[in-house]
């Protein structure tokens, strides 16, 4: 049997297909786009193509993200908290605080035994999220996903107080003219999505372990600047857009298995209740 989780993101979409032991048996990444149910159609497709399985062969598909609800083939929609808290565990048994910033918001997530306790989210603007950082990758002229190397070459951190993505844009540009170097300034803006992140996550009283998920984890700056400020060694998976996905899949195959339990109980039960019945007549 093998079991699918998609997670629809504001940025991008991933789904991740696990076997019936657990094990990860292909995974795929791909932007979103306006039409969340092609494309969650294409992205399954490609990771079953991935793994060598046709669809039949899918037990349960459960969906989740903002767009989880446009998932035509899904046998059930879990939110994206409950997934990552369980994707995360799964990776790391340990865990007790999680911090998963995306394309357009922030999660602090606190776990105890693999389950979400509690949480807290910054939904309502974009700053200190991926967009955030996209709209700094512009401003610089440089790639997304080098931000993180280049501010790890800075000299001193350039301070940016503002806090809303388009005043701190205007910020890091009359910085630019000052002729700061681009490295110091990325430090700064690092720096403050750092400082945002450990505001909202104290919120739930931080314990270790610690583990950095979603896109801003590809930034090895966001990530020592965090480290930092928390005074935790904070532990980022290999594929940090996964876990959503991984712990929608694990929940399609946890929910199967119990079910087959449940029922192998029942069976068995009836079996002894009838040759307890038959016996006693004889």
């Amino acid at each position: 049997m093998y079991f699918a989780g998609v997670d629809i993101g504001s940025t991008m979409t991933k789904v991740v297909i696990v076997d019936e032991v657990g094990k990860v048996c292909s995974r795929v990444v791909g932007p979103t786009g306006a039409e969340h149910r092609r494309l969650a159609n294409r992205v399954m497709e490609e990771a079953l193509e991935e793994a060598g399985v046709p669809f039949d062969k899918i037990e349960y598909v459960v969906a989740t993200g903002y767009g989880r609800f446009n998932v035509p083939f899904a046998d059930r929609e879990i939110t994206e908290l409950t997934c990552h808290a369980r994707g995360i565990a799964s990776l790391f048994p340990g865990v007790r605080t999680a911090i998963d910033i995306g394309g357009q918001d922030a999660k602090g997530l606190k776990i105890s035994n693999g389950k979400l306790v509690d949480f807290v989210m910054n939904d309502k603007c974009a700053a200190g999220t991926g967009r955030f950082l996209e709209v700094m990758a512009e401003t610089f002229g440089v790639r997304f996903e080098d931000l993180g190397e280049m501010s790890l070459r800075s000299s001193r951190v350039v301070g940016i107080s503002s806090t809303c993505t388009v005043f701190a844009q205007q910020e890091v540009v009359a910085r630019l003219s000052e002729g700061t170097s681009v490295e110091d300034i990325l430090a700064g803006v690092n720096d403050s999505i750092a400082e945002r992140t450990i505001n909202m996550v104290r919120r739930l009283e931080v314990e270790p372990d610690v583990v950095f998920t979603g896109g801003v984890a590809l930034n090895a700056g966001v990530v020592k600047a965090i480290e930092k400020k928390l005074g935790y060694k904070v532990f980022v998976p290999e594929q940090p857009l996964l876990t959503g996905a991984l712990g929608a899949a694990l929940l399609g195959r946890e929910h199967v298995m119990n079910k087959r339990a449940r029922n192998e109980t029942i069976v068995r039960k009836e079996r002894q209740l009838s040759e307890t019945t038959f016996f006693g007549q004889q």
